[in-house]
């Protein structure tokens, strides 16, 4: 990967809409070898997907949650069925698996408090192996899906 690309990449991640002709001449290259760089990107999994970033709050899912979860046991029995538990879970929009104590963070993006406490009781303390779950609720958003630092 090289300046080039790049460029491309950072440019995609400010704008994922870009047409190709917009591409190239962000980039300073012609529309055949962005178009071919673009596809290799594309191929090589640096660029995964497209999506629209959406404003929780404007589709009522305002209240978020860090959910930290500690495993009884973490075997290989347990991580592979809590995994697939949580994949599961709508409501979890990022799940991360850390070393040290707590096993997992989750974020959890839910209408409500009331909501909350539903996927709490009925889920998030259901799932396969875990000893302990506990939440921080999120008071104010700073920094949301930054772009990478490329």
């Amino acid at each position: 990967m090289d300046a080039v690309d790049r460029k491309i990449l950072a440019e995609l991640q400010q704008d994922g809409r870009l047409s190709l002709t917009d591409l190239a001449a962000r980039v300073q290259l012609s529309m055949s070898p962005t178009h071919r760089r673009l596809h290799a990107l594309e191929a090589s999994g640096a660029i995964s997907g497209y999506r629209a970033v959406i404003d929780p709050e404007v589709v009522g899912l305002g209240f978020g949650a860090l959910v930290f979860i500690t495993m009884d046991q973490a075997n290989r029995a347990t991580i592979p069925a809590f995994d697939a538990a949580v994949a599961e879970i709508p409501e979890v929009i990022q799940a991360l698996r850390l070393f040290g104590d707590p096993d997992y963070l989750l974020r959890v993006a839910v209408p409500d408090l009331p909501a909350y406490q539903r996927l709490w009781d009925e889920r998030l303390s259901a799932l396969p192996g875990v000893r302990r779950v506990e939440s921080t609720l999120v008071m104010k958003t700073i920094v949301d899906d930054r772009p990478l630092p490329i």
